[in-house]
């Protein structure tokens, strides 16, 4: 069954307040347990997982910034 319209944006809003800076964070602190690699490596890390948690989610963002499709 496909989530509402507002159930996508409180969603998208939950994600992006509390799940994006939980997800930085733990990236962060698993790189850091490794030794430092080069600069250009680190930088594809930081790449490959900034673009990785937004795969997932592609759904729940989709649309949420147009309006309300139901509203009339």
């Amino acid at each position: 069954m496909p989530m509402s319209y507002k159930a996508r944006r409180r969603w998208s809003l939950v994600i992006l307040l509390i799940g994006l800076p939980a997800y930085i964070a733990l990236a962060w602190y698993i790189t850091s347990l490794f030794d430092r690699p080069s600069l250009w490596l680190e930088l594809a890390i930081y790449v490959v997982l900034g673009v990785i948690w937004a795969i997932p989610l592609k759904a729940v963002f989709k649309g949420v910034g147009q309006a309300d499709p139901d509203d009339d």
